[in-house]
């Protein structure tokens, strides 16, 4: 099975603004676990936790988090969430430090849905995030276990249910598979057409070198 960003959110301290998961488990909860123990300073920061990470922006008082799978390493998750970042900030700016819990839910969460598809299956997003030179920035970046941002003593088991995930890929290949079909069919009709008018064509020349222009022969 493939890597993938599993689940992510927008909040500004403990406030979630938004939030979406491509899973059944509780992701979130553990998020809003972090949320309640992380610092408010812009920073840059991963937290491992089993076979999961972590990762976590934060600017100007507004956090974007998603986990992924601890194999698709962080290059693109951190490409991820600036890209949200920058499309969050265009769409409601200010709003951010003012809006209630949930306020940007129902129409960003379709952002959220959007992009994690594309940061999990398009291979043009690794090559988006080389050209904005941020590889560099995102090895600097410290994975932690989740345990320091808890309370001494405190654990948290992470469930994830990838039985959603996975049939959303289903649904997404049947998709694709179909879209297929149709190019395929389309391609074959237009070749048909192409060569019953280079029969034509060639029929016509024949008929031409063949008899004369008004077609005596």
């Amino acid at each position: 099975m493939h890597d993938h960003l599993l689940f992510s959110l927008i909040s500004r301290g403990t406030t979630v603004l938004a939030e979406y998961s491509e899973v059944s488990g509780n992701a979130n909860m553990v998020a809003h676990r972090i949320l309640e123990k992380l610092p408010q300073n812009d920073s840059r920061v991963s937290y491992s936790q089993e076979r999961h990470l972590f990762h976590i922006v934060v600017r100007d008082g507004i956090t974007f988090l998603c986990m992924a799978d601890e194999d698709f390493g962080r290059r693109i998750p951190f490409a991820f969430l600036e890209d949200v970042r920058e499309r969050y900030l265009t769409r409601f700016g200010e709003e951010a430090h003012t809006a209630p819990a949930y306020e940007h839910n129902a129409e960003f969460s379709r952002v959220l849905e959007e992009r994690m598809a594309f940061y999990s299956t398009d291979q043009r997003a690794d090559t988006i995030n080389r050209v904005r030179g941020e590889i560099s920035e995102v090895k600097t970046v410290m994975i932690e276990n989740i345990d320091k941002v808890l309370d001494r003593g405190e654990r948290i088991e992470l469930l994830v249910d990838k039985t959603d995930h996975l049939q959303n890929e289903s649904f997404a290949f049947k998709r694709e598979a179909r879209r297929l079909k149709t190019r395929l069919w389309w391609k074959n009709i237009r070749m048909l057409a192409f060569v019953a008018l280079l029969i034509l064509v060639i029929a016509y020349i024949i008929v031409c070198f063949a008899c004369s222009p008004t077609f005596h022969c």
